[in-house]
């Protein structure tokens, strides 16, 4: 009986597994990559129960973010301003405002306005604001330029690499304490030495355990 297969069939069973260990690699390095936050959460903007524009805000009136955001120094959690934070200028600062109707009521009945979150972080993760800003780590490092911003969107991943990018090299990125809150701050000529000497000094480890932010 006449052979029906060239003898170099045989060797499509061992092209079968190395294709297929093959695109088993490229297929987790796909997955891994584009389906990391910097793909997939970066540039989120939901749309806020209130036009809130940090824009106007910070920009143009000059507010510092601890103002709204009070707990940013002494907690691990940045507040969501309460309310009557928004009324204390807005009773006399367009108090008929069309867009301000939600803040009214909230504050007329004592509900909460339904704000939707832009940076999260999942649960296993633990971080404390209080303990980077007061360790020079300004805002816009983490929450981008908010001061041009209209609506608030996700510049930065905030994933465990991008965190331990920092942790790793600190001295690129800090700043002096009192410019935290700063938008567009310009490190000056020779800062990292200057950090260095500060993070000596003031013994800043940031750590890069897995326990130190998963427990």
């Amino acid at each position: 009986m006449p052979q029906i297969f060239p003898r170099e069939s045989n060797a499509l069973p061992h092209l079968s597994v190395v294709a297929l260990l093959a695109g088993s690699v490229v297929l987790i390095f796909l997955v891994w990559y584009y389906f990391s936050p910097e793909y997939t959460d970066v540039g989120y903007a939901p749309e806020q129960p209130v036009a809130y524009s940090h824009r106007v805000h910070v920009d143009q009136l000059g507010m510092d973010c601890r103002y709204c955001h009070s707990f940013v120094e002494v907690a691990d959690v940045s507040n969501i301003p309460a309310t009557e934070t928004c009324m204390n200028c807005h009773e006399i600062v367009r108090p008929q405002s069309l867009a301000l109707m939600p803040v009214r009521a909230s504050w007329s009945d004592g509900s909460s306005i339904p704000w939707v979150k832009v940076h999260q972080l999942p649960d296993y993760a633990h971080f404390s604001h209080a303990v980077h800003v007061n360790n020079g780590v300004g805002c816009e490092t983490c929450h981008g330029r908010v001061d041009q911003m209209d609506v608030v969107r996700l510049t930065e991943p905030l994933s465990m690499g991008w965190c331990l990018e920092c942790h790793r090299e600190p001295e690129k990125y800090l700043r002096p304490n009192e410019e935290v809150t700063t938008m567009g701050y310009m490190h000056s000529e020779g800062f990292l030495e200057e950090n260095l000497n500060r993070i000596r000094q003031e013994g800043i480890r940031p750590p890069t355990n897995c326990s130190a932010c998963h427990y």
